[in-house]
């Protein structure tokens, strides 16, 4: 993972008084705090498939870059975004062994990041949770997650992020970065030291870049970010507090399809801004708002829905949590942290095909789309660990209370064009859809693990119970003319639920000798149905949600795997295998034709369509034989396929036996790291195999490779700085374009013609250099 012993390869933030760049979760054992210096990049000591990520793995990518993003070469990973950093939200998405990115858990120093979706309902995203800098390690379970692990969505793995500690040394940092289309960042961070135990950091960033596309106007994105962490330590305990704080505005890209690449559209389409005529001139295309006199379809572009510019996406959070450590003996943990989160969003467009100022001298065929999004959520996180003779026990619960809402206006007043890089305020004019609902969370956790054979065999074993209720209600909305409850296009009022009393989770692992053990495990989960605009079974209509008489089953998962692992002085290995079934899974659609009316068994809807069977191999492999050299490889076989065929519009889809959509069946990825005295470089490389969008596997994307590298020159000790670094980064090192992620919401069974706006373009090359000082 391009670690390197060399001094001038440390991680890109202030050491910890350990000196290792990995610093212990809250949440963690005494025992593990004393032990950090022994964990291995392959999980060692586990009985999961589990790889470790530091921050110098970080180096490559150019600093500010989504920790997401740095997951990518990790086995079985395939981890894509629009732009180079993988900030924009929207694009960026994960999958993992046939699992997209929100069926996976995610966790910052144990608290919970929610399904990381995109349409907010229970969670944000690690980039603004944590400023990237602040990053002090991750553990990405490939399979199966721990079973304390707060997530009501990890059917298929979890990620644990880790925000570094406080240095125990006073100092400061700046760091100044410039890049490609006008990208800079400012970051900024002040450590207090440690003072009879206590120590804090004060850090922030700011983060200003253009769309790589050719929109030549309304193209910025900015992004304000400010963290806070502080650490007491005391004779037997810890406690930890934290704040972030995130103000984030997107410009965004458009999803393309095939279709439009083949009429030569080209990778860089940006939309028409700042051509305002031609944007009107296409919009008067639409059927909606259609003109034959004033309609412009000359061009490969045919998408006369908001070609103007893709629009700008909002989010503003507040984060905080407290947590306490305890060790009231050698035999007891005792670990407690509460959290809250708030969260305002919004995602502003244009769209044609209605009206601004009908019948008036100012009428236009665009208007303002506003679609909206809050979270308030409060949690509390209790555990305990027991060792008592070979056994140690651990047990916990877990309590949330989310209130969150997603809502659609429509703003007719358009006169000309204007900047949507903020909430638009005022009261719109029309409304779409407004619901808001209640999430309870409840879950329980108890296992035990045993040490046998002179400590060579541990035996895990536990259960969780997951007890989640979503309430939802519809409103009025705030648009000048209340929404009607029985309007087809707002969302319904109802309640959902999902528990399990008891689902197992078993693993083994025996240590052979000499750096080498076997480990083998096995889980059973559930998730709760998602929420939010798009997501899940709520985002229907009231009639549409009255006539669902066949219970909703939530989407389930049962992963088995095994594997080997070594760890010696010079290199690092691992390989595991496994087999995932997940049932249940839901999708949206009608399985009988026109001529059957809405009824108990016909409508749009969300049904159980039957499950996926997915099985694999991932190997990695790293080599260092000196403190200036080292290389990670690893290697992800993959095959999920769908265990049955379903009927849409009274037509059978053969989808049995066909790849999982977005799912690469082949992911290899290798990692060069070189120092040599002050200079130090890295070069990364992934292939990622071909991916479908269509059920039946008729229309999809081939295989491709990217290169990043990334080279600097430590100057050490100048002046009154204690280092200063410059660095430079190079993101898709060869140009090669290709289609990056997939918007899983429009996938379809088939695509004959390649009309989906399915997919956005890969960023192009682009060059980033770093000045970073500390004192």
């Amino acid at each position: 993972m391009a670690l390197s012993a060399a001094a001038h390869a440390a991680d890109n933030q202030p050491a910890p008084a350990n000196g290792d760049d990995a610093t212990p979760a809250s949440g963690a054992t005494q025992d593990q705090a004393k032990t950090l210096n022994e964990i291995s990049v392959v999980g060692s000591g586990e009985s999961r498939q589990v790889q470790e990520v530091r921050p110098s793995n970080q180096q490559t990518l150019p600093p500010g870059t989504s920790l997401q993003k740095v997951l990518n070469y990790l086995p079985g990973v395939n981890a894509q975004s629009v732009d180079a950093l993988g900030l924009n939200e929207q694009s960026l998405t994960m999958s993992l062994r046939g699992f997209n990115s929100t069926r996976l858990g995610y966790t910052l120093d144990g608290m919970p990041l929610g399904d990381s979706s995109y349409n907010n309902y229970n969670g944000l995203s690690i980039n603004r949770a944590l400023i990237p800098e602040n990053f002090g390690g991750a553990e990405l379970s490939e399979g199966i997650g721990n079973l304390g692990t707060p997530s009501t969505s990890n059917l298929g793995g979890t990620v644990a992020y880790r925000s570094s500690d406080p240095s125990k040394t006073m100092g400061a940092r700046v760091a100044q970065t410039f890049g490609s289309d006008d990208t800079r960042r400012s970051y900024a961070r002040f450590d207090t030291g440690d003072y009879h135990g206590f120590s804090m950091y004060l850090s922030g960033a700011y983060t200003t870049s253009d769309l790589w596309n050719n929109q030549s106007a309304y193209n910025t994105s900015t992004e304000k970010q400010f963290n806070a962490k502080a650490v007491y330590d005391f004779d037997g305990g810890r406690i930890t507090a934290f704040a972030d704080t995130s103000r984030t505005s997107q410009a965004d890209d458009f999803y393309l399809s095939k279709d439009e690449m083949g009429r030569g559209l080209g990778w860089d389409w940006g939309g028409y801004a700042p051509n305002w005529n031609k944007a009107l001139s296409r919009a008067y295309c639409n059927t909606g708002s259609y003109n034959a006199k004033l309609c412009d379809s000359s061009g490969p572009d045919q998408d006369a829905d908001g070609a103007f510019t893709g629009g700008q996406i909002m989010r503003n959070d507040d984060l905080y949590y407290i947590a306490g450590d305890f060790f009231p003996s050698d035999t007891v943990t005792l670990h407690a942290q509460v959290y809250h989160h708030e969260d305002a969003g919004a995602g502003n467009n244009w769209n044609s095909g209605s009206w601004s100022n009908k019948g008036t001298p100012e009428q236009l065929p665009l208007i303002i789309r506003e679609t909206l999004y809050t979270i308030n959520r409060t949690g509390a996180i209790l555990s305990a660990g027991w060792d008592v003779g070979i056994n140690h026990v651990e047990g916990g619960v877990w309590y949330e209370h989310n209130v969150s809402s997603a809502s659609r206006y429509n703003f007719t007043n358009v006169t000309g064009p204007i900047n949507l890089s903020g909430f638009l305020g005022g009261q719109p004019d029309a409304g779409v859809f407004d619901q808001r609902t209640v999430w309870e969370t409840r879950q329980a956790y108890l296992q035990d693990t045993v040490k046998l054979l002179d400590d060579k065999l541990t035996i895990e074993g536990g259960v969780k119970s997951p007890h989640v209720t979503s309430d939802a209600t519809a409103l009025p909305g705030i648009a000048k003319a209340p929404i009607s409850p029985s309007s087809s296009s707002q969302f319904a009022t109802g309640s959902l639920s999902a528990s399990k009393a008891f689902l197992p989770e078993v693993g083994a692992h025996y240590q052979l000798g000499a750096g080498q053990e076997v480990f083998a495990s096995y889980a059973q989960n559930i998730a709760m149905f998602q929420g939010g605009f798009k997501l899940g079974p709520q985002a229907v209509s009231q009639a549409t949600w009255d006539a669902q008489t066949t219970p909703l089953k939530p989407e389930k998962s049962r992963s088995a795997e095994a594997g080997y692992r070594v760890v010696q002085d010079t290199f690092q290995a691992s390989a595991a295998v496994y087999k995932v079934r997940f049932d249940n899974r839901l999708l949206q659609y009608n399985p009988c034709d026109s001529r059957q009316p809405v009824g108990p068994n016909c409508g749009n809807r969300f049904y159980n369509v039957g499950g996926v069977n997915s099985h694999g191999v991932e190997l990695t492999f790293l080599w260092t034989p000196d403190s200036h050299f080292s290389w990670y490889n690893s290697a992800s076989f993959n095959r999920s396929t769908y265990a049955s065929n379903y009927v849409q519009g009274g037509v059978l889809e053969p989808t049995q036996g066909k790849i999982q959509v977005d799912t690469p069946t082949k992911l290899f990825s290798s990692v060069v790291t070189y120092t040599y005295g002050p200079w130090f470089a890295t070069l990364e490389g992934k292939y990622t195999g071909k991916r479908y969008y269509t059920y039946t596997n008729d229309q999809g994307f081939g295989g491709f490779t990217v290169f990043d590298a990334g080279a600097g020159y430590d100057f050490g000790k100048v002046s009154l700085a204690k280092d200063v670094r410059l660095s430079f980064n190079i993101t898709n090192l060869t140009n090669k374009r290709y289609a990056a992620n997939f918007d899983n919401s429009v996938f379809a069974p088939t695509d004959p013609k390649g009309l989906i706006y399915v997919f956005h373009a890969s960023a192009p090359i682009q060059v980033f250099g770093t000045l970073d000082v500390r004192f």
